[in-house]
């Protein structure tokens, strides 16, 4: 036989001794380690859940448009058969003012004789998610040029999302 030659094959799996836990432990993350990386992902955590809520509530706005434009037609069709929107009620527009479990805005209306601002203002209870602070979304319409201007603003004034006061 060869010199150093060993017949038995040597498993590369070391047994468990006392030793050789101790030795592994050395190859662990530690306690400090562990709570810096449970704080960064609490962190990232919390800015994109409140990223999620604000993107969910840009698209509510999807809702309070079509409703708006909707509003907007039957104005548009209540003043061609009266001259103007002087004494035009929410029931004309198909909108009643109120806040009801199935929708996240209430609608109303301001007119001006050939003029109006169609409004949706956020509810604020009943159980939306996400909770959010109450705004109004509008358009302000003059029917004989046809302009068009959008708004959104919180109670407090400050402008919503991004879009102009």
């Amino acid at each position: 036989m060869a010199k150093g030659f060993n017949p038995q094959p040597q498993s590369p799996i070391k047994p468990l001794t006392f030793n050789n836990a101790l030795s592994n432990n050395k190859r662990a993350f530690t306690l400090i380690e562990l709570i810096v990386v449970i704080i960064i992902v609490g962190v990232l955590a919390a800015l994109g859940i409140s990223q999620y809520s604000i993107t969910v509530e840009k698209s509510r706005l999807a809702e309070a448009r079509v409703r708006i434009g909707t509003m907007r037609q039957l104005a548009y069709q209540y003043y061609l058969e009266n001259g103007s929107v002087t004494g035009m009620l929410n029931a004309d527009v198909g909108v009643d003012n109120t806040c009801v479990s199935t929708d996240y805005y209430r609608y109303f209306i301001y007119q001006w004789g050939t003029s109006a601002q169609f409004n949706a203002v956020r509810c604020d209870w009943g159980g939306k998610t996400p909770n959010v602070r109450s705004y109004m979304y509008s358009m302000y319409y003059v029917f004989g040029s046809g302009e068009v201007v959008w708004h959104c603003h919180y109670t407090d004034g400050s402008p919503c999302f991004g879009l102009p006061y």
